[in-house]
């Protein structure tokens, strides 16, 4: 009796199914609503009554359902050609169709779905459904046609996924509740960032205003937080998806075109152009030290600051999602990390004239002081090639500074010895080269680890340097750029036809040499014995000076002892006429050279003095105690007059 009760309920099912389902769709609905109403109306039953009524009306069979409409095949069942009765429908046929009505919902939407917390959560739901449901098809391999259509269902709704997770990385407010009111959150002012100034919005400049030039920083210990914590966790579960459905590298594609627009115009903002090599190797030199005082802050601002606080938040929003994670960085920050490899690559190449060492050098450490930072930002296998870029840049701009070193040796042989300095004065090559390396010593722990080539790959010092000692590279190569200056000095001095004043001009420019030698750290560098080899070639040009100039006045001046054999009164008159016009020639000469340094000019003239006014002051007393002159005696220039002109030589044209 109640078998017949249940035979008479599927019947009127039938009926009402038959009677009602206009459409595949609707069928199924109906049938949902029936079998969620009463147990006895399980869809397994249902469709089990069906087919034996399909099966009776074809075959005959001996048994029937009682007379009553009779239930509408399947909805999912495809009619088969040269057959009366579709396949019964799988339930993972249900499966798909139900997620296909739930997902469509979602992805023809014309808003964010992620504005709604309540649709985010739901639509999730369905995402992870179908994604098990496409791996149970797939692993089954027995529907391919099910399979297929299952796949195109997630494509697109990875698509909408791929268009939700961009929009949350770049209008992170879109998908925000609205407060009360009505109105948008302002920014707070903790939201200025590195720039020193707003957020930016990218409405709020014209396409032909300017990117605003960020202000200078000098605290590097900051991290730029993009998306609030709640942002990150949405964009989280949408990666985490699209990589379980196998949509990884799009995801990761996806992030670095959503994040690479805020890196160039972070780039931008530093007030950093792009440069092809061409262009730097053609700008002079005041435009490329311009490009270089730029480039120096913004360099440390993205490596420092920008790149470490990328990675930051691709980890987060690729938690446990490896390698995506590494993929999606690494293409949100290689173009604008390697424009500014390439610039340093491409000074680095450009002309090594000397006045280029000190930007080289400042930009030789930017890079160098920031390697071993980028190890736990560069750590991964898609990375690398970044980090050795940086560490290849580090070692051209060292072989650069090596490079100009060896020009400054090349201009110092070039510079042609055509005119005499004034005088026997400080050549101006001397002035050159030694404040040149006096300001290039400000440096010296840099030049001492670029010459010594500590540099191993990894862009570290293998080893501490001391360039305390005479004996580094560092100060082998200075001595050696001495040597230089110093041969080229003497074929200089040969262009003065008068012996003494060559003697003067290597006098005044080694006293030069040792000044600067000793108030700076080149006298470190060089070391004591050097000093004093160059003090002994001082002292030798002196006497050299005295012997060629003051020889023959002092020869003129010996009278020998008085008494028997000493000279007659008359020669001793004329050796006092020889004196005068020897003394008159000397003074109207070297009145006008120039002894630079103070002690060394009043040195050389007590050594005169020491040679000429004794034997001068015992020739006029000679003079004065003869009898044939001692009357009528006319003396030019008494000893004080001598001396007093002495002591006026090598005051210059300005006296």
């Amino acid at each position: 009796m109640a078998e017949d009760g249940e035979e008479k309920l599927l019947a009127t099912v039938q009926h009402i199914v038959q009677t009602l389902g206009s459409s595949d769709t609707m069928t199924e609905d109906i049938l949902k609503v029936f079998s969620n109403y009463d147990g006895r109306l399980s869809l397994d039953k249902i469709y089990a009554a069906r087919g034996a009524v399909a099966a009776a009306a074809g075959g005959g069979g001996e048994r029937s359902m009682p007379a009553s409409p009779t239930l509408p095949p399947p909805p999912q069942a495809a009619a088969i050609p040269g057959s009366s009765a579709r396949p019964p429908v799988t339930s993972m046929e249900r499966t798909v169709r139900t997620l296909d009505r739930q997902i469509s919902q979602f992805v023809t939407m014309d808003r964010l779905i992620w504005a709604d917390s309540g649709d985010a959560d739901t639509f999730l739901e369905a995402v992870d459904d179908l994604i098990g449901t496409v791996q149970e098809l797939d692993a089954a391999g027995t529907n391919r046609a099910l399979l297929d259509r299952a796949d195109e269902l997630l494509s697109r709704c990875m698509a909408r996924l791929e268009d939700e997770f961009r929009a949350l990385i770049e209008r992170p407010d879109d998908a925000a509740p609205t407060p009360p009111g009505g109105f948008a959150s302002d920014a707070s002012d903790d939201d200025e960032g590195f720039y020193g100034g707003t957020t930016h919005n990218d409405d709020a400049y014209g396409d032909d205003e300017p990117i605003p030039v960020a202000k200078p920083v000098t605290d590097y210990d900051v991290v730029i937080d993009a998306l609030s914590p709640g942002s990150i966790a949405n964009v989280h579960q949408i990666s985490r998806r699209m990589v379980d459905a196998g949509f990884g590298r799009e995801c990761a594609e996806a992030y670095a075109a959503a994040r690479r627009g805020f890196v160039d115009e972070s780039v931008a903002r530093l007030g950093v152009r792009p440069r092809t090599a061409d262009e730097v190797h053609a700008s002079t030199w005041e435009d490329l030290e311009f490009d270089i005082a730029r480039w120096i802050p913004a360099f440390n601002m993205v490596f420092r600051i920008l790149v470490p606080s990328e990675r930051r938040l691709c980890d987060r929003v690729f938690d446990g999602l490896a390698p995506f994670g590494d993929l999606a960085f690494i293409a949100a920050v290689r173009t604008q990390a390697l424009q500014l490899v390439s610039f340093g690559d491409a000074v680095s190449s450009s002309s090594r004239s000397p006045e280029r060492l000190f930007r080289v050098v400042d930009m030789y450490e930017a890079v160098r002081d920031i390697l071993p930072d980028l190890d736990p930002v560069f750590s991964d296998p898609y990375s690398a090639a970044l980090r050795a870029e940086v560490s290849a840049v580090c070692n051209t701009l060292g072989s650069s500074i090596k490079g100009i070193f060896m020009e400054l040796e090349n201009l110092i042989r070039r510079d042609p010895a055509r005119v005499a300095t004034p005088g026997g004065g400080i050549h101006p090559i001397t002035r050159y080269v030694m404040n040149y390396l006096r300001a290039a010593c400000g440096s010296r722990q840099t030049l001492e680890e670029v010459m010594e080539g500590d540099l191993s790959a990894g862009g570290r010092a293998a080893a501490p340097v001391d360039p305390d000692r005479p004996t580094s590279a560092l100060a082998v190569h200075i001595a050696w750029i001495m040597d230089v200056l110093q041969k080229n000095l003497d074929t200089k001095s040969k262009l003065y036809r008068d012996p003494a004043l060559a003697c003067i001009f290597l006098m005044n420019n080694g006293k030069y040499v040792i000044q600067k030698v000793n108030d700076s750290e080149l006298g470190v560098l060089l070391g004591d014995d050097w000093i004093k080899q160059m003090s002994t070639r001082v002292r030798r040009w002196s006497m050299d000076y005295q012997r060629t100039t003051w020889g023959k006045v002092t020869s003129v001046l010996q009278i020998g002892a008085p008494g028997v054999g000493g000279l007659p009164a008359k020669a001793m008159l004329q050796k006092l006429r020889m004196f005068n016009t020897y003394f008159e020639e000397i003074y109207a000469v070297q009145s006008e050279w120039v002894i630079a340094d103070d002690q060394l000019r009043m040195d050389i003239r007590s050594a005169v003095e020491d040679a000429v006014m004794p034997v001068y002051a015992a020739l006029i007393a000679r003079l004065k105690s003869a009898p044939e002159t001692g009357r009528d005696l006319y003396i030019k220039y008494t000893p004080e007059d001598v001396e007093a002109h002495i002591r006026q030589l090598f005051e210059g044209a300005a006296k």
